[in-house]
């Protein structure tokens, strides 16, 4: 019986860099918790964004910081 060894696969995007890797499973089991922590960090920013869209005195810094900022802004974009 003839046993395969998988190797790292790195996936390029059409400019050549790399994207993506497929790990035999042995390396992925080492880096899974880490991905797991990732992960959880990701959704828990992405709560803390939906939350912040809701609450009222982080829209009212915004709007704040909008109006202190209008007229420079104003003269940086270009006009349609």
């Amino acid at each position: 019986m003839t046993q395969m060894i998988l190797s790292r696969q790195f996936i390029k995007d059409v400019s050549g860099q790399p994207v993506a890797v497929i790990l035999p499973i042995e390396e992925y089991a080492l880096i899974e918790p880490v991905l797991e922590r990732h992960i959880q960090s990701e959704q828990r920013k992405l709560r803390e964004i939906e939350l912040a869209a809701k609450d009222p005195l982080f829209l009212a810094d915004l709007r704040e910081t909008m109006t202190a900022f209008k007229a420079i802004d104003a003269d940086w974009w270009e006009r349609a």
